[in-house]
């Protein structure tokens, strides 16, 4: 009987409800004592790591739970990570980065309703993460609404909708139905499961240094290049989210310019959730492509974040970074 650690590190799923609203307190036996024929599937135990809102997620945080998967890597096939849904997206992005090279499944999960409401997602969202999490397919996963997603391509598009995340860019890697496994014969296509497939000489390693200096910018028709300028003072890095497939005004070239100069890492995305950027359609995008910019492809706003705080933290030099982040990781970009 395969063997298997779950992870509690609060969030709406661990949830009870109080006179000031919804906060998380459950632990993680006590998440898994909702679910007790779990255990004719597997040995799981526990661990509660910490009981946080998830808006209150860190670079620090996501690293302990890294660090935590990688102390017990040799003891368990598989973990299972219960968090708030809202920076969701973004830890188990970071996993990603932070655990290159690991053989066995992370399946990151979480609920919209509170475990002990009467109508919760939360027990059918963690027997499936536990389902998946059994197959052993090596990578950091998300398992939400019956959907198993790759962990660079989950992001949450519904507030208070079960079917609260969407895979972007990237076909599903599997559904569950009726308690089956049934995985996506997309990914046979134009190199998808080639992606997905994280056999690598290299040893499995724990990398889980992050710098924090990272801003993201969201472009707007009332932006001025004087709001670029503080950014010099203060960040290591910047996402750039433009319009389209990826416009950026033409008042805002010499501060984007300045910035590239100060050394900071100056990252080019969209705005758009599907099909990514592509500066050489248009002059706006060709005139940009002549500094020395990062193209974000068709990465998720919580990948290219964390990516690039992770490139930060473990690259010497500029150009390390650009090639790190430019370079697929486990199908977080196609192009």
């Amino acid at each position: 009987m395969k063997k298997l650690l779950l992870i509690a590190t609060g969030g709406t799923i661990a949830c009870s409800a109080a006179d000031d609203g919804l906060s998380p307190v459950f632990c993680a036996d006590q998440l898994l004592s909702h679910l007790p024929d779990i255990h004719t599937l597997c040995q799981i135990d526990s661990c509660s790591l910490m009981a946080i809102d998830s808006t209150d997620m860190t670079p620090e945080r996501m690293a302990r739970i890294a660090e935590t998967i990688f102390q017990n890597y040799q003891d368990y096939d598989g973990f299972i990570v219960t968090h708030g849904t809202d920076t969701l997206g973004y830890t188990s992005a970071a996993l990603t980065y932070m655990l290159p090279n690991i053989g066995k499944p992370v399946v990151v999960t979480g609920s919209q309703l509170a475990i002990e409401a009467r109508y919760t997602d939360a027990k059918v969202n963690i027997s499936d993460a536990i389902r998946f999490a059994l197959e052993g397919k090596p990578g950091i996963f998300v398992a939400f609404d019956g959907k198993i997603i790759n962990g660079t391509r989950a992001k949450k598009i519904k507030t208070q909708s079960m079917d609260a995340f969407a895979s972007v860019n990237f076909p599903l890697v599997a559904e569950i139905k009726l308690g089956r496994v049934i995985y996506n014969n997309v990914l046979a296509l134009d190199g998808y499961a080639a992606t997905l497939n994280s056999c690598s000489p290299a040893p499995f390693d724990l990398r889980n240094s992050f710098c924090d200096d990272v801003f993201l910018l969201k472009i707007s028709p009332c932006i001025k290049a004087d709001f670029l300028a503080p950014l010099k003072q203060n960040c290591r890095g910047v996402v750039i989210e433009g319009f389209g497939i990826g416009g950026i005004p033409g008042t805002l070239l010499s501060a984007i310019e300045d910035l590239i100069k100060a050394g900071i890492a100056v990252v080019i995305g969209t705005q758009c959730l599907e099909e990514g950027v592509d500066l050489d359609v248009y002059e706006v995008g060709q005139n940009l492509a002549q500094y020395d910019v990062i193209y974000a492809g068709d990465m998720t706003s919580e990948a290219l974040v964390m990516k690039l705080m992770w490139a930060l933290g473990n690259c010497d030099t500029l150009p390390a970074v650009k090639a790190f982040m430019e370079t697929p990781v486990f199908g977080d970009r196609m192009n």
